[in-house]
């Protein structure tokens, strides 16, 4: 979701191809190994397999919308925060949303984990319209997709915490043209179809 928030954002033109990840094409094997979504094949043969890093390029081919930080200290602070969403968070989040997959009776003891840190989210929308400071950034859209896992794991919950800001600012990115955008869902890329432009995404179902 965050590639395609970033590719929208940059107005580059892709290809969308979305797989069933239990039926990968030989072709996105072909053009990575790794298999994992998602992919950003562009021409030349360039592949780049980490959704961050496809943020990264797609931004610095066109950011009209002013997403990436201008100074070193705001680059490092977003950095920072993208790490630990990437790394602490994401592990909570999985294994509270997933305990069986971790042969957890429950994922409650990660539940609290991961709610620390959206605490620190609470603190710092507490006093600026987004996580990256004036307006939606970077940060934002890197940290959205994971912070919606979390609060639709329990809704009831995540809407019975003392995160108002939090609260409004993840309804507003559900609410957004963007965020409707990139849920489209998209035709399964079968194999033997081959991609019709040079600069295509490879994304997966209920990703």
């Amino acid at each position: 979701m965050r590639a395609r928030l970033a590719l929208q954002a940059a107005g580059v033109a892709v290809e969308l191809r979305e797989i069933a990840l239990k039926h990968k094409p030989p072709e996105l094997l072909q053009a990575s190994p790794k298999a994992t979504v998602p992919v950003l094949v562009l021409p030349g043969g360039v592949v780049l397999e980490q959704s961050l890093d496809i943020m990264r390029w797609a931004l610095q081919q066109r950011d009209p919308l002013g997403w990436l930080p201008l100074f070193s200290v705001t680059r490092d602070d977003t950095l920072a925060c993208i790490a630990l969403n990437d790394g602490p968070f994401k592990q909570a989040l999985d294994r509270y949303k997933y305990p069986a997959r971790f042969a957890l009776a429950d994922g409650l003891a990660w539940r609290a984990q991961g709610a620390i840190i959206l605490q620190q989210w609470q603190d710092r929308l507490a006093t600026q319209p987004a996580l990256q400071g004036k307006h939606w950034g970077l940060l934002d859209a890197a940290i959205a997709p994971f912070v919606r896992q979390f609060a639709h794991t329990d809704k009831a919950w995540f809407a019975a915490q003392a995160w108002p800001q939090l609260q409004a600012w993840l309804a507003a990115f559900e609410a957004s043209s963007a965020f409707a955008a990139v849920m489209e869902k998209l035709p399964l890329w079968q194999a033997g179809d081959a991609p019709q432009f040079t600069r295509f995404l490879v994304t997966g179902m209920g990703c």
